[in-house]
C-alpha cells in the first residue's frame, strides 16, 4: 500500500488517467478464469468513503467476495436486490456491513440539503426521494443488518453482521 500523498497537480481529467492505467493493467490481464461466485462465499456492503479501502482492510483478494457500495453504507432496495442475487444465487453465506467514522451521512440534514440543490439548479426533482441521513452511527448500523435479517427472502442461517471501521485508527469494531 502507498503512503498517503497528495495527488500531482492534474494535466489530464482523472478519468484519461485511469484509462490508460486500464489499457496497461489490459496488456497483463490474468484473471479471465476468475467465477462469477466469490471464494470465500461472503459480501460486504460499506460506505463510497474513499478512506475505505476494503480489500486491503479486510486481507481479501479478487475474486474473494462480492462487494456493494453507496453513500452511508444503506441496505437500500438496490443494495437488497444485489444481496439477493448474492446469496441465492452466486452462493454467498455470509453478509458483512460496515460503516465508518466521520461519515458524511452523519448528521446530513435532509431537507436543508435538497433546498440547497433546488436553489442552485433551479430545478425541483422527485427523485431521490430520500437520501439516507442518519444521527447515530451505531443505530444506523443496527437499522442496517435488521433491514437484511427481517426480509423474508434472506435465509435465516445467513450471519450479517455489522461494523464500524475507524478512519483514523484503521480499527473495525462490531456493532451488537
Amino acid at each position: 500500500m502507498r503512503p498517503f500523498s497528495p495527488p500531482a497537480p492534474l494535466t489530464a481529467s482523472v478519468t484519461d488517467e485511469v484509462l490508460a492505467n486500464c489499457q496497461k493493467w489490459a496488456e497483463n490481464f490474468a484473471w479471465a478464469d476468475l467465477p462469477a461466485e466469490p471464494f470465500r462465499e461472503f459480501v460486504v456492503v460499506a460506505c463510497m468513503d474513499s478512506r475505505q479501502p476494503l480489500k486491503a482492510m479486510l486481507g481479501l483478494h479478487p475474486g474473494d467476495a462480492h462487494f456493494i457500495r453507496n453513500a452511508g453504507g444503506l441496505v437500500t432496495d438496490d443494495v437488497l436486490r444485489s444481496l439477493l442475487v448474492s446469496v441465492h444465487l452466486k452462493g454467498t453465506r455470509e453478509i458483512m456491513i460496515i460503516e465508518h467514522t466521520e461519515c458524511g451521512m452523519l448528521d446530513l440534514r435532509e431537507a436543508e440539503f435538497r433546498s440547497r440543490l433546488e436553489k442552485d439548479y433551479g430545478t425541483y426533482s422527485q427523485g431521490p426521494a430520500h437520501f439516507g441521513g442518519f444521527t447515530s452511527l451505531e443505530g444506523n448500523v443496527r437499522e442496517q443488518v435488521a433491514k437484511v435479517r427481517s426480509h423474508p427472502w434472506f435465509p435465516p442461517e445467513v450471519p450479517v453482521r455489522g461494523f464500524i471501521y475507524d478512519v483514523k485508527t484503521g480499527k473495525i469494531s462490531e456493532v451488537r
